[in-house]
């Protein structure tokens, strides 16, 4: 994404020096949820060019530079090889694609937009924490932002943070020039998603990039951040008029398409990151960075796992029951992130072993 130079106010230039070093430094210090009203309103007129955004923390997490950062759920980590990258992005296929299933089978209201659109799968995904997405969660509202950072918050302070974001164009807004998609999470939930409507939620990403980047700070959204404060945690910062929201409300009971999600996170604990289905898939992609790693070695570019395993044959890097193998693996990998139902527990063991076994015998060879 396109990083951007917030224009601070005269207040918080004064505390950060530097509109550039806003992520590095010491979070400014708000006394009141009146003061920090003021702040931000003042911060939204100065800043014409973007829409505020917020996010409410129990902490000021950092990189190892020493920078507050904020990357969705499935970039998080300071090492992050490109196998487990491929891992989560597996598990998030396999996750939506049980969304799908039991949207269609219970006709849910945008079952069909669900079916058509990654962007929403991910959404729902992220939001009612099924799993790793390439999402993370804002709020346009700075009250829902101070309230979830006092949240199951035993610390004396807590931190919210301003980011700018392009304008909204439609419920799915796509920012080719700052490389952005935003999602209004109330406007593509089925009516009956009660959490969205309560936390007045988004869902903000990179748009168009996965797997494949040059840096994965392209992914943190500090690059966005206009301001960070500091709020202490107890009931006097709301003063009078104002008041935290409870938890129960942000996170509604009887909410449908919570208790559809939980059934969907089951699926992902239990079969996709745990037992052999994960250990399969964990497996797969070290064969995948294997593969493509080396024939970026002949060709000097990045290529898909199937340019990869066609490379390796064409050069004769691989035989021919090497590649039967690596092929029939790939089917059956793509089979079991897109059509897990159609996967038969005998399957999963033989494809297991087989992965394992040439993983072995290339890892001695390329």
């Amino acid at each position: 994404m396109r990083k951007i130079t917030p224009e601070l106010t005269s207040e918080l230039y004064k505390h950060f020096t530097d509109p550039n070093k806003v992520a590095s430094g010491t979070p400014f210090k708000v006394s009141t949820f009146r003061e920090l009203v003021e702040h931000t309103a003042r911060l939204s007129y100065r800043n014409k060019d973007h829409m505020l955004f917020y996010r409410g923390q129990t902490g000021d997490y950092k990189n190892k530079a020493g920078s507050s950062t904020f990357y969705p759920t499935i970039y998080r980590g300071d090492y992050l090889p490109i196998r487990e990258l491929e891992n989560r992005f597996d598990i998030l296929e396999g996750a939506s694609k049980a969304l799908i299933n039991l949207f269609e089978e219970q006709k849910i209201d945008g079952y069909r937009d669900l079916k058509k659109r990654k962007s929403i799968q991910w959404s729902i995904l992220q939001h009612y924490e099924v799993c790793a997405t390439p999402l993370i969660d804002f709020t346009h509202s700075l009250r829902v932002a101070c309230s979830f950072a006092m949240m199951d918050n035993e610390s004396p302070t807590a931190f919210v943070y301003a980011f700018g974001m392009p304008y909204l164009t439609n419920r799915i807004s796509v920012n080719s020039e700052h490389d952005i998609i935003n999602i209004r999470l109330l406007s593509i939930c089925p009516p009956n998603a009660l959490r969205p409507y309560f936390q007045e939620g988004y869902l903000i990403g990179t748009d168009d990039i996965t797997t494949n980047y040059d840096s994965k700070s392209e992914m943190d959204f500090n690059n966005r951040l206009v301001a960070k404060f500091e709020i202490p945690n107890n009931p006097s910062f709301w003063g009078e008029g104002f008041h935290r929201i409870p938890k129960k409300s942000l996170y509604p009971d009887d909410d449908p398409i919570k208790q559809l999600c939980d059934e969907i996170k089951e699926f992902a604990e239990k079969e996709l990151k745990a037992g052999d289905l994960g250990e399969f898939l964990q497996a797969w992609a070290e064969l995948e960075e294997l593969l493509i790693n080396r024939t970026k070695r002949i060709n000097l570019r990045n290529n898909t796992v199937l340019e990869a395993i066609r490379e390796l044959s064409k050069t004769n890097t691989i035989n021919e029951t090497e590649l039967y193998t690596l092929n029939s693996a790939r089917t059956f990998r793509n089979t079991l992130v897109h059509k897990p139902k159609e996967i038969k527990p005998k399957d999963v063991a033989y494809f297991l072993e087989s992965v394992r076994s040439i993983l072995s015998e290339l890892k001695g060879r390329l």
